[in-house]
């Protein structure tokens, strides 16, 4: 649910807050007044262009920021929702409400916001398609085009859902075996040329076998090989230094002076045998001093062990070395994006096979695979045709509702070539009365009448769902009379269980709200200006005596309004027990 929206410099509108709540909540105003830039507003808000032309004159930038809140909405569009925004970072804040704002700089540059987390429209896009839903005048064309009204019927029967889910998944294994089989015999040639250098390549790598790592270890060792003997003589006079000549031998630097570890030790037992605290703690810790010495004399004793004394073994490195980068010359910067290389090169190359035997055996299994994929597109197809006539039956009954007595809607589901979803045309067609082959909306169907098919289906469509947020923008255009009180039953019907926005010129369907917004301008000398105010009361009732017949100063036209509110209200409460 959307739960307030501000909107700041967006054509008219200087700043405006409306607070929306739950049901039926209409938007009115005179021509012109702005009530377009508060659908333009929500536009935004659910990832729309940004045009810089809707910049309020004279301004940097327009805002518009809405809250919106999960609570109430079905589990899986809440869930899909909080998902999403969780995924941007998005966080709900202290009444679990998303806060969603949409900025458009007049020099066409926008930005869009989630729960604090800059995102990009698109993403914004995704989360409000969750949570709110837009019908206009290009959305009822955008009606009339065979996507549109294949989703319409999938979104009449919950269970198509699971065949359409099966049927993709078949249709994707086909897809790619099909796809699979004409590479292979279509650049057999290709493949086969690829083979051989797969092959050649991970040949040349298991011959010289390299180890992870390996290649930064001959450089140590190189390195190292490279120093042996200054690297041996500085241990050993270490060792010797530590530990006495005696320590390695007769290594010709080691003299006749003391070690350095006997020394300690000397010092040590003296200061540790004294009745002065201060000169046993000196000695604890020479005899900590001795400890370290120990250690140490220890290492270099096996670093000097473990110098190599082959002469070859250089010869052999460096050998090694030039095997190594002749590999990451070739296939990657190291020994081990080499090795890494070679599992990538062994896996593609178990997936060519050009043989006769192995092209043969693909094609018997992408014919398996497009029968599978047939039976899931007929259990599709008859879940379908078995909706279309369920769905048909539904609007068409709405619509005698809508004062089209004698109308009749079909929904025709015909075959198509298989595509992501599955093997069916759908299309809607008209049919003034039942006497006459219903013929398709795009041609049968005038502009109100398409706006009460729009209607009639929204309100069969969203019947099952709660918690939605549903804006109809100016759907009542080219209606009237008996047929706008219909619209607005079925408006505040539907705003049962969602929240329904509507832009409206009719009192009629004003009559129904809940909530009555209403758009007012201001000419100034310099500029216009539109605010948005609730009505209330007397209020409301001129609003409603204004949109009846320019009477609002009249107490005729007001007697009307007041009459005409009332009865909505009678029947609101009926509708809603």
């Amino acid at each position: 649910m959307l739960a307030e929206i501000t909107i700041t410099n967006l054509g008219v509108i200087p700043r405006a807050t409306a607070e929306l709540s739950s049901g039926l909540t209409v938007l009115t105003g005179e021509t012109g007044a702005g009530k377009t830039m508060v659908v333009s507003g929500l536009r935004l808000l659910t990832g729309g262009r940004a045009d810089a032309s809707r910049v309020r004159a004279g301004t940097e930038q327009a805002v518009v920021e809405g809250s919106f809140s999960v609570a109430g909405l079905d589990a899986q569009p809440a869930e899909a929702a909080v998902a999403l925004a969780g995924g941007a970072g998005a966080e709900a804040d202290e009444n679990g409400e998303y806060i969603v704002s949409r900025s458009v700089r007049a020099t066409g540059r926008s930005k869009a916001h989630i729960g604090g987390r800059t995102v990009p429209a698109a993403t914004l896009g995704e989360f409000a398609s969750h949570l709110l839903t837009i019908h206009g005048q290009n959305d009822q064309l955008r009606l009339m085009s065979p996507d549109e009204q294949l989703a319409a019927l999938d979104r009449f029967d919950p269970a198509i859902a699971a065949k359409l889910s099966a049927y993709r998944a078949a249709w994707a294994a086909w897809r790619e075996a099909a796809k699979d089989l004409k590479a292979r015999t279509e650049k057999r040639r290709e493949l086969a040329q690829e083979v051989d250098q797969l092959q050649f390549a991970i040949g040349e790598i298991d011959a010289v076998a390299p180890a992870e790592g390996e290649d930064a270890e001959l450089v140590t060792a190189i390195n190292r090989l490279q120093d042996v003997d200054a690297l041996r003589d500085a241990a050993r006079a270490a060792l010797a230094a530590i530990d006495g000549a005696e320590a390695v031998g007769a290594y010709a630097g080691g003299g006749e002076e003391s070690a350095a570890s006997t020394l300690v030790g000397v010092a040590a037992d003296a200061l540790s045998s004294s009745s002065d605290a201060a000169l046993k703690e000196l000695g604890a810790r020479l005899a900590e001093v001795a400890a370290v010495l120990s250690d140490v004399s220890g290492e270099l004793g096996s670093y000097a062990a473990d110098l190599p004394d082959d002469a070859d073994e250089l010869e052999k490195m460096l050998q090694r070395q030039q095997e190594l980068k002749a590999l990451t010359r070739k296939y990657a910067p190291d020994a081990s994006g080499v090795i890494a290389w070679r599992a990538k090169a062994a896996k593609r190359l178990s997936k060519i096979d050009t043989s006769a035997e192995a092209i043969e055996e693909l094609r018997k299994r992408v014919v398996e695979l497009e029968k599978e994929m047939a039976t899931h597109a007929n259990a599709l197809t008859k879940a379908r045709m078995a909706a279309a006539g369920e769905l048909g039956a539904k609007v068409t009954a709405e619509l005698h509702g809508l004062a089209m007595p004698k109308a009749r809607l079909s929904v025709d589901v015909s075959a198509h070539d298989y595509t992501k979803d599955g093997a069916d045309a759908v299309e809607l067609k008209l049919a003034p009365n039942s006497s006459m082959e219903p013929q398709p909306l795009a041609t049968s169907a005038s502009g109100g009448e398409l706006s009460r098919v729009m209607l009639a289906l929204e309100v069969i469509l969203s019947g099952s769902t709660s918690g939605a947020t549903l804006v109809f923008d100016e759907v009542d255009a080219g209606v009237g009379g008996r047929a706008a009180v219909e619209i607005g039953r079925r408006l505040a019907r539907l705003a049962t269980n969602n929240q329904v926005i509507v832009v409206t010129h009719l009192p009629q369907v004003a009559a129904y709200a809940d909530t009555h917004l209403h758009v007012a301008k201001n000419v100034g000398e310099d500029n216009v200006s539109s605010g948005v105010v609730k009505l209330e009361g007397d209020e409301r009732v001129a609003e409603l005596a204004r949109m009846l017949a320019g009477m609002d100063d009249s107490d005729t036209g007001r007697a009307h309004a007041a009459e005409l509110l009332e009865r909505a209200r009678r029947d609101v409460a009926e509708m809603r027990p």
